[in-house]
């Protein structure tokens, strides 16, 4: 079975031409791309991250109450967590999500403190 690609149109530019899709759909599992956010401090580059996880989860016709997995890679994890679990929890609600928090040197984007990648499952 064929996977269905999804780019919202924010994303357009970045599917051209880095050549990966923001999230594709099989069955009713959806993988979501890593997203990066930007801000000058740590919480408002976090809440644009997820932010913009919500422009694809609306794009594939789910909202983060559909997220069934996080992947959250940081950099300087320990100083990053607490900012990180304060803008979470602005987005994602009980019933929460199995999650896994990993801490990096780097990310691809210079500077990002923080990459967040999901897996949401569509409703029946």
């Amino acid at each position: 079975m064929s996977i269905q690609v999804i780019v919202p149109e924010s994303a357009r530019q970045t599917y051209d031409n880095w050549h990966f899709a923001p999230a594709v759909q099989h069955d009713d599992l959806i993988f979501f791309s890593g997203v990066v956010g930007s801000g000058d401090s740590a919480e408002d580059e976090f809440r644009s991250a997820w932010a913009s996880l919500g422009e694809t989860l609306e794009a594939a016709g789910v909202g983060y109450k559909d997220i069934i997995d996080t992947t959250i890679y940081m950099v300087e994890l320990q100083k990053n967590t607490p900012a990180m679990a304060k803008v979470k929890d602005e987005f994602i609600k009980e019933p929460y999500p199995a999650s896994t928090w990993i801490g990096i040197t780097e990310l691809v984007i210079p500077g990002a403190r923080a990459e967040i990648k999901v897996i949401a499952r569509k409703p029946k």
